[in-house]
């Protein structure tokens, strides 16, 4: 699991869009924790803190420690909101975690031995069918990618979810059917129908 990031923050009483906008003036996002079935818990944090949290990478898949008033949530995000003309940060959803708690969470995919790679070494090219994989996880070993080895696949090959080394613990949320997760288009488009087909079976399933 990558490391985590630790935010302070400060309790607010209002809330609301005047509110909001407020709190933006001073330099703060307005944010909320909630779950493990206790009440939400409307925050005020530092916007440059947050805005480095979010950008160092890992936001959605790291827990993370948010200081309120001198207690401690174990959190992890799952919504943000950004500006849609100056794109920054202008809210936050964070869940409280349990500890021993199962989380699911979209595990980024990651590529590797794409130069040692049979079929694009021979003209084909890398389709990517999903970026991420929708994963049921333990809380305190979320893993920070899952890994796709290239080295032996062929032009025309389709990579699925069985041929990946899934870590202890994690389970995908599709279980029906062994998914695509990439493709190796064959050099002029021979394989241009199966990924077409890939990608319409991974838009079906969203």
């Amino acid at each position: 699991m990558a490391e985590g990031y630790v935010l302070k923050a400060s309790a607010r009483d209002r809330v609301g869009k005047g509110a909001a906008r407020a709190l933006r003036r001073q330099g703060l996002i307005p944010a909320v924790i909630y779950g493990d079935k206790k009440a939400a818990l409307p925050i005020a944090i530092p916007s440059k803190e947050a805005t480095l949290a979010l950008y160092r990478g890992g936001f959605m898949t790291n827990l993370g420690i948010i200081e309120v008033d001198g207690e401690k949530h174990t959190v992890i995000a799952k919504d943000y909101q950004l500006e849609p003309v100056r794109d920054f940060l202008i809210h936050i959803d964070f869940l409280r975690v349990a500890k021993g708690s199962t989380l699911t969470v979209d595990i980024p995919v990651h590529f590797v031995n794409e130069e040692k790679c049979p079929g694009i070494k021979a003209g084909g090219v890398l389709n990517v069918v999903r970026h991420t994989v929708e994963m049921t996880v333990p809380a305190d070993s979320i893993p920070e990618a899952l890994i796709v080895d290239l080295a032996k696949a062929e032009a025309g090959d389709s990579i699925h979810i069985s041929a990946v080394d899934i870590p202890q613990g994690c389970t995908p949320t599709i279980t029906d059917r062994d998914f695509t997760i990439a493709t190796i288009a064959a050099p002029g488009g021979g394989a241009g129908a199966d990924a077409e087909e890939a990608e319409e079976e991974a838009e079906t399933e969203e």
